[in-house]
């Protein structure tokens, strides 16, 4: 089931961004499984998230990998962390995070559109 349809302006509102993780570590404290991310998204700066992502990833890799975020939801307390974007993702067959990026290089701070 897909849901209501959404129209263009509904897309329009949702900022998602391009951004390269600066540092990663593991947040064992999380319910499930995740990582805290801070993530450089150009001229919007750096920005922190707590990512579900534990199963696949490893901290130390993920520093330079670029990912794709929603930066203008508000922040949300997850735990400990404030997570100011949400980091977009897929389930894979098991239910596991994997995270969705571009596949060439683009700036930092890019909006997808």
């Amino acid at each position: 089931m897909t849901g209501t349809q959404a129209t263009i302006e509904d897309f329009d509102r949702l900022d998602i961004r391009s951004g390269t993780v600066t540092r990663a570590e593991p947040y064992p404290e999380a319910r499930k499984p995740s990582i805290k991310l801070w993530i450089d998204f150009g001229e919007l700066g750096e920005k922190r998230s707590s990512a579900q992502i534990a199963h696949h990833y490893d901290p130390a890799a993920l520093v330079g990998r670029q990912v794709l975020a929603v930066v203008n939801f508000p922040p949300r307390q997850i735990g400990k962390v404030v997570s100011e974007v949400l980091v977009l993702g897929l389930p894979d067959a098991d239910g596991n995070v994997v995270l969705i990026r571009p596949d060439m290089a683009v700036p930092n701070g890019a909006r997808m559109f």
